[in-house]
């Protein structure tokens, strides 16, 4: 029997299969935290006298017994139950009679799936903060490890001017700083307490919802119990677009991972055992690994679109659209987890060729070095860049490999420790 199931009334088995839908697959996801935010609301349920000292005793017991049950995976869901937080109630009573069925005064489960939702998510952007950490740890140890190795510059992909694979790894670890930024704004809106909100209009019980923001840990309160009800979806999206674009930094790095493998620029090279081959040529080394993180990246950019979509036009209170922000978030979430741990061990053990620009087929790329020794020797830019590209289309070009890049982020002077204090910046956000 449902929660909300009363004694005379029987649900089609086929709408209680559509309304469940994949709730119970996502919801373990959000046991440990349902304990978490029951534990808080029956302490709060205990001080302002709704449960008996000898109720709440057996109560905290039970949970504490239920949340152990999780952390050790021995907790399962029956095939009959609604959802995780009908599951837990269900158990709890079954085990400790009536003061079970106290715990669920002063609340619904909108407010429950709620805190639930932001419990979870606020642990998600902590793990997720811990990854692209590792990530931009590794790329600046390969930006200083690397630095005085060239490769070319493209731009409109053509040859452009002379780079450096240190220039080449700071400048994604730098753009994991936009990203970490955005990480931290989304974890402020993970970081609120809609408990007590209700069915989004409160209680008449004398509920003390500060009391449940601290045992939460919750940064804040949210105030307006209308608007804590409107905060689903909308933290939810929040969160997309913070993992959306690591995931956009991430794509792009594995891009030019697969470029650069091309034998036809041939300036990275990965262990056979990190590449695949083919079942017809022999001598293929395909980098499968930075394709599929490219294309799961590129997925989960588009979550951000898809959840403005479902509940973009939906008016004040809860509705149940909402139940499918999980089906679509969850997943992307682990993807990316999985995206950032593969390729870190990935480029960890990427080689980096040598001697790249020795290759005449480079020779262009020094053109804007000749027309910046004319201009320091005194030639006005305009006719420094006319003659050298005279020498160009006449074949008669010449230069000198010798470059001399100062200025704070160019190839001379990676400036690794101003982007390494940014991102300790960043990070202070999350304390």
């Amino acid at each position: 029997m449902k929660l909300w199931q009363k004694d005379n009334t029987e649900l089609s088995g086929m709408i209680d299969k559509f309304t469940v839908g994949r709730d119970k697959e996502f919801d373990l996801k959000l046991a440990y935290f349902d304990v978490q935010g029951s534990i808080a609301h029956t302490t709060m349920l205990h001080s302002v006298g709704l449960l008996s000292d000898t109720e709440f005793a057996l109560v905290e017991q039970a949970l504490q017994v239920i949340l152990k049950d999780i952390q050790q995976g021995h907790f399962s869901m029956d095939a009959d139950a609604e959802d995780i937080h009908s599951q837990i109630e269900l158990v709890l009573t079954s085990q400790i009679g009536e003061a079970g069925k106290k715990i669920h005064s002063g609340r619904s489960r909108n407010d429950q799936v709620a805190v639930d939702i932001k419990l979870f998510l606020r642990a998600e952007v902590l793990a997720i903060k811990e990854d692209v950490v590792a990530m931009f740890d590794l790329l600046q140890a390969l930006s200083e490890q690397y630095k005085d190795r060239l490769l070319p510059g493209y731009t409109h992909m053509q040859l452009a001017m002379p780079s450096s694979f240190g220039l080449w790894f700071g400048a994604y670890a730098e753009s994991l700083i936009d990203d970490i930024n955005l990480l931290a704004t989304a974890y402020d809106m993970t970081n609120k307490n809609p408990l007590g909100s209700g069915a989004g209009y409160g209680s008449s019980f004398r509920l003390d919802r500060k009391m449940t923001t601290q045992l939460l840990g919750f940064e804040e309160l949210h105030y307006n119990s209308i608007y804590a009800q409107m905060g689903r979806g909308k933290t939810e999206r929040f969160v997309a677009m913070a993992i959306s674009s690591i995931a956009a930094t991430l794509s792009r790095l594995s891009m030019d991972v697969c470029l650069y493998m091309n034998q036809n620029f041939g300036f990275v090279s990965l262990p056979a055992a990190f590449t695949t081959g083919s079942s017809l040529m022999p001598h293929k080394k395909n980098p499968d690994v930075f394709e599929l993180i490219r294309g799961k990246c590129n997925r989960i950019q588009s979550i951000p679109n898809e959840l403005a979509l479902l509940t973009g036009n939906l008016p004040s209170g809860y509705h149940r659209d909402i139940q499918l922000t999980k089906e679509i978030l969850f997943p992307a979430i682990d993807e990316l987890h999985n995206c950032l741990q593969i390729a870190c061990v990935m480029l960890g053990s990427m080689e980096v060729k040598d001697n790249i620009l020795d290759d005449e087929r480079y020779t262009y790329l020094f053109t804007v070095e000749q027309v910046n020794e004319l201009v320091n020797a005194g030639v006005p830019f305009r006719e420094a860049y006319k003659q050298v590209g005279n020498e160009v289309e006449r074949g008669t070009f010449s230069y000198s490999s010798n470059l001399i890049h100062t200025h704070e982020g160019s190839i001379g002077n990676l400036c690794t420790a101003e982007i390494k204090a940014m991102m300790d910046r960043g990070l202070e956000r999350f304390n």
